[in-house]
């Protein structure tokens, strides 16, 4: 007896209903990345799911041809990836959408790879070895900013998605496609700002006798503004600086160059004082930074007599690591640039010893440990104490031995905490 057309309808509104509550949810889940990376592994299994495939590949390669470029996998592996961009671009039916088809061809299936005579014969003989026998692929392309890249799912029989799981991919691949246009202008923006904080920071220590320098930066995908510094000074002197600008973004990278700037024209001006440098330091800050703040610390040092004359604005102190002791030096309170009308704190004078290395660090490295401030000073401490006696020649391996230590899952990259460690080896 054929069904009564009541019953039939609610089988189709119950198939809607289904329809729409697996493509929210995937969706939703999707909404949820926050990296390009994450957002592209989720399209793809995603699409795989809609499409009934088990395995496939994601090419990113936008139109405009800034990058980021990429090519992911599902259930294949990188050397699996690897053949299959063997074959030229323009001999695979994905390859096309790259090449510059128009994406309103919409999909290109292609339902029997082994039996379509009209396919490249590399096609057929890498889809042998790989052991898939279809494909079904969707352009990634919006109107704005034109083709992002291809999705392809591969089937391991002669197959074709149901019209109904194409319907439903080409909505979640528009939505994806939407998603990952925003992920990528944010990856690109986050690049721009990494480059411009790295061009900011010395390219190259200067080479003083006495003392060899090594430095470390990790900055936030954002951009942050932790700095640091190192200048020759007349009579064989050197000018160390740390310091870090609060907030994130351009803002603080426009803060970042000129607080460097003004600090090496003070250091010139007048370095053997680290006071008056960072006296003339808190007038720059008040007059282009008046709503924010930053702290400083400048030392002034001369290799020939280890001498380390140093003032701290709200800073972290230096760490003074060797074979007989690994210890802070003790300096006094002061207020960050910016927080008071007329900054001064007493300067504090040490010796490192010969083979000694002096650390000087930003706060980075301490908040990005999770860990109160006191243990995360604790932390610091007994990793410069436990630098390999091999490894303490070099001071570039000294900061890389703390860094490891003090951050062993490394520096994250969503954490807002810039890093910033400076190390200077006395002989």
């Amino acid at each position: 007896m054929p069904a009564a057309p009541g019953a039939f309808l609610q089988d189709r509104l119950a198939g809607w209903v289904s329809d729409l509550t697996t493509l929210h949810e995937l969706t939703e889940r999707l909404a949820a990345t926050r990296t390009l990376d994450s957002a592209l592994h989720e399209t793809l299994g995603a699409g795989a799911a809609l499409v009934g495939a088990r395995r496939g590949l994601l090419v990113l390669d936008p139109a405009d041809g800034a990058g980021p470029s990429r090519t992911i996998g599902l259930g294949l592996a990188h050397a699996e990836l690897g053949h299959i961009e063997t074959v030229p671009r323009s001999a695979t039916p994905h390859g096309r959408f790259l090449d510059g088809l128009p994406v309103t061809t919409g999909p290109l299936a292609s339902p029997d790879i082994l039996g379509d005579p009209g396919l490249d014969p590399r096609c057929r003989e890498v889809a042998t070895g790989l052991g898939y026998a279809a494909s079904y692929a969707l352009p990634l392309a919006t109107e704005a900013d034109g083709r992002l890249g291809v999705a392809v799912w591969l089937y391991d029989e002669p197959a074709e998605p149901l019209e109904r799981q194409c319907h439903l991919a080409g909505l979640y691949t528009r939505y994806a496609t939407a998603h990952l246009s925003r992920l990528l202008e944010l990856e690109r923006t986050r690049a721009d700002a990494a480059v411009i904080a790295e061009e900011l920071l010395p390219s190259v220590l200067p080479r003083v006798p006495g003392v060899r320098l090594a430095a470390r930066h990790r900055t936030t995908p954002t951009g942050g503004g932790d700095w640091y510094d190192a200048l020759p000074l007349p009579d064989r002197a050197l000018g160390l600086a740390v310091g870090s600008v609060g907030g994130r973004g351009p803002r603080a990278l426009a803060a970042m160059g000129r607080l460097r700037a003004g600090l090496r024209a003070y250091a010139v001006m007048e370095g053997e004082d680290p006071v008056a440098v960072l006296s003339d330091l808190e007038l720059l800050v008040t007059l282009t930074e008046p709503a924010g703040a930053a702290t400083a610390l400048y030392a002034y040092c001369e290799p020939d007599r280890r001498s380390v004359l140093f003032a701290g604005a709200g800073h972290t102190p230096p760490l003074v690591t060797g074979d007989r002791r690994t210890e802070f030096v003790e300096t006094t309170l002061s207020a960050p640039l910016g927080m008071l009308s007329c900054w001064e704190a007493p300067s504090v004078e040490f010796s490192p010893g010969p083979g000694e290395t002096v650390l000087f660090y930003t706060d980075g490295l301490l908040r990005r440990t999770g860990d109160s401030m006191d243990r995360a000073f604790a932390r610091l401490h007994a990793a410069a104490a436990a630098v390999p006696r091999a490894l303490r020649q070099d001071p570039g391996a000294v900061a890389d031995h703390v860094l490891r230590t003090v951050l062993p899952g490394g520096p994250t990259s969503d954490s807002t905490e810039d890093v910033v460690i400076l190390a200077a080896r006395f002989d």
